[in-house]
């Protein structure tokens, strides 16, 4: 049998964004197959209508989708994207503590200074790559896509410039330079009187970071952290809109370490959790996976408490019960007076989609 999920972290790690799409038969029954599609191919050319709008609906929302196809078979939809890069330019205090909190929250996270006192792994244990090169060289090395997210916090006016030069036309996901307001817009208006337009201007988050009035290194590195986790959760890169954003309008909350287990062939029983869609408060977001073994070993979360536990007994039953490929849908209710009872801190509703 094909290893799907070996193939898809495959050509994750090559870069590719991908969509995973499980044909399911019935609300309890077999599954029927998973499908690989490269959306770096032409792999969408050969979909019918409704089907290719209902992967480009996904892949906008960057989150799941579990729909009905020709009123007799559930189809859910998931993108992948290659993992997330934190790309800093520049070495100095700041970048130390940001390189840690960017791993810490799941980056792979890439450092890039001029100076080997500065790039090196020593000074940046978690970080995934260092790399000491020139900021106008190292551009050839790093492939910047439009998956990345950029902070540019090097030690000087000159460098700043070069390495914003050279990502702005990319669009990466978060683009942020440090600098004064007077200093950023000096840049903003060389680049006009160069031709770049004022709409990619203003993408550029700079001053960087949030308005906490950090001080220290630590500080300013938390304050731009906060910024790039509300850009890949919320899709806003703004402090006030963050206040009134009411849900998660990007990313699936998808956890790479449960991938690679699946990617790992395994002959004992085991079931796929996936969070399929939440509505309200919970815990984890759509694309939440966790694995659930016979022996009640799990790796991954949809959130824990009383409502995981509710679909681990669930898993646990159905890997008993049927065969290999088998599958059954459920919610778990945290509203109201089920959360009450159960004792649950969230109030929202979750679906979940449960493959033996």
């Amino acid at each position: 049998m094909r290893n799907t999920y070996g193939e898809l972290i495959n050509e994750l790690k090559d870069n590719h964004s991908m969509v995973m799409m499980t044909r399911l038969s019935s609300k309890r029954g077999k599954k029927i197959e998973k499908i690989l599609l490269d959306l770096n191919k032409d792999d969408l050319l050969d979909i019918d209508e409704d089907m290719k709008n209902a992967i480009n609906k996904a892949i906008d929302k960057k989150t799941p989708e579990l729909i009905i196809h020709n009123d007799e078979e559930q189809i859910l939809i998931e993108p992948f994207f290659p993992e997330a890069r934190l790309i800093i330019f520049g070495g100095g205090n700041i970048s130390e503590h940001l390189v840690d909190l960017g791993a810490k929250i799941g980056f792979k996270v890439t450092v890039v200074d001029d100076r080997l006192s500065y790039a090196n792994k020593e000074r940046f244990p978690l970080a995934t790559e260092v790399i000491c090169e020139s900021f106008e060289n190292v551009f050839e090395q790093i492939n910047v896509n439009q998956n990345d997210y950029v902070a540019i916090v090097t030690r000087g006016h000159k460098y700043d410039k070069e390495c914003l030069r050279a990502v702005l036309n990319i669009k990466p996901e978060y683009l942020g330079m440090i600098g004064s307001k007077r200093r950023v817009q000096g840049i903003k208006d060389q680049f006009k009187e160069e031709g770049y337009s004022a709409e990619l201007l203003d993408k550029i988050c700079s001053p960087i970071g949030f308005r906490i009035g950090g001080i220290t290194p630590l500080e300013i590195a938390i304050s731009i952290i906060s910024q790039i986790i509300a850009q890949k959760r919320l899709g806003i890169s703004d402090m006030i809109a963050c206040a009134n954003a009411k849900k998660r309008t990007n990313y699936s909350d998808m956890d790479i370490k449960v991938l690679e287990n699946l990617a790992k062939e395994d002959e004992e029983r085991r079931a796929i959790v996936t969070v399929t869609s939440t509505k309200g408060s919970t815990p984890r977001g759509a694309g939440a996976k966790m694995i659930i073994w016979q022996n009640g070993k799990t790796l991954g979360s949809i959130g824990g408490g009383c409502s995981e536990g509710e679909v681990i007994l669930a898993a646990r039953d159905l890997i008993e019960e049927v065969e290999e490929g088998s599958f059954m849908t459920m919610q778990v209710d945290m509203t109201g007076d089920v959360a009450e009872d159960e004792g649950m801190v969230c109030g929202g509703i979750m679906n979940v989609l449960i493959e033996v």
